[in-house]
């Protein structure tokens, strides 16, 4: 299976992923980063790998079809089985979301439906959750529609919330359980485990 992750910030699920192919736990190939900010650590983390990138954002064209058309002439050159989003801030050209349907997974860092939608990520997230005094938060990793964060949910992992955690305490406890849950995902989907037929998640993710 080829994959295409798409980036925006440090990478750090990125890397996680590079490192279990590195590890020969994750047997896939990582065939292009694609980001928005060329600055951003993702880049630094692709190159160390040796894979290839792609840069480039909405605001580089004067329509989305043109957005569209490089961004999906890129993928279909690099073969991309899955485009994996891994922090990607930017809005998905309504062309891509078609092209890729059940072919495109995203993380989030709560139990969705709680604490998704338009606004919710990153600390935002945290802050919320923190705000709603819950004892669980976690991860959701679900394929991606043209809806934030309602897609199908192929699989999700909690973490405790403690009464005395701050926002950035609650996020730390996430995020590891992210950097231990997206590959496994993946995998099971590269190893025809879970698919994704028609919006509907088929199979079980084995932990």
């Amino acid at each position: 299976m080829n994959i295409a992750v798409f980036a925006s910030g440090s990478g750090s699920n990125f890397q996680a992923i590079i490192d279990r192919v590195h590890s020969g736990d994750l047997p896939i190939t990582i065939s292009l980063l694609v980001g928005n900010n060329s600055k951003a650590k993702c880049f630094d983390r692709a190159r160390e790998a040796n894979i290839p990138t792609l840069h480039i954002s909405p605001s580089h064209f004067e329509t989305e079809n043109e957005y569209a058309d490089v961004l999906l002439a890129k993928l279909e050159e690099t073969q991309v089985d899955l485009i994996v989003l891994a922090g990607y801030m930017k809005m998905l050209p309504t062309r891509l979301t078609a092209t890729y349907r059940d072919r495109m997974i995203n993380i989030h860092p709560s139990l969705l439906p709680l604490f998704g939608g338009h606004g919710m990520y990153g600390m935002n997230v945290h802050t919320a959750v923190k705000a709603a005094g819950v004892k669980i938060s976690g991860v959701t990793i679900h394929a991606v529609t043209e809806i934030y964060d309602e897609g199908p949910i192929l699989y999700q992992a909690s973490v405790p919330v403690y009464e005395s955690d701050t926002p950035e305490e609650i996020a730390d406890r996430v995020l590891v359980c992210e950097h231990d849950s997206y590959w496994r995902v993946i995998k099971a989907l590269a190893g025809k485990e879970i698919s994704i037929e028609n919006g509907l998640v088929r199979g079980t993710v084995r932990i």
